[in-house]
């Protein structure tokens, strides 16, 4: 067994769409990135290239090649989760926390849940999303970023 985790945070700004878990999110706000800068997949992707011992995202996809210029982060992952199955690595269990003040996520969950597990090919029964306020403190408190944190267990 071979455990990851994984953390991202960017911040909010107008003009641009908000994706968390790969759907998009109703917000007059967006999440700045090189990519769609969706948190929680790339906290996903993190968490799984660390447990599978493949560095990071950033190793991977680099905000300096404009290939990945407002990639969706679903393509990231799907690339991620063939290079840690072309390991022999499997997923066993997902578990991810969302910290957002300025979004409310429970909304969303379901449909988060059930994103990522046809991404990734595993039950969402394997799969957990929770939502964290930072109880007004910090940029994220304060309405600025949301981040997202991921532990993945891999056999």
């Amino acid at each position: 067994m071979r455990i990851g985790l994984g953390h991202d945070l960017h911040q909010l700004v107008e003009g641009r769409k908000l994706f968390l878990g790969g759907i998009e999110i109703a917000s007059d706000k967006g999440l700045l990135g090189h990519s769609d800068a969706d948190v929680l997949l790339h906290a996903v992707c993190d968490a799984m290239l660390g447990a599978a011992g493949l560095g990071d995202i950033g190793e991977h996809f680099p905000d300096t090649d404009p290939k990945f210029k407002d990639i969706s982060s679903v393509v990231l992952l799907r690339q991620v989760y063939q290079l840690v199955g072309g390991k022999g690595h499997q997923i066993e269990n997902i578990d991810c926390t969302i910290f957002s003040e300025a979004i409310k996520i429970a909304p969303y969950k379901v449909q988060i849940r059930e994103n990522i597990s046809d991404i990734l090919c595993i039950p969402t029964e394997r799969i957990n999303i929770k939502a964290k306020t930072n109880e007004k403190l910090g940029p994220i408190g304060e309405g600025k970023a949301i981040a997202a944190s991921c532990a993945v267990l891999l056999t």
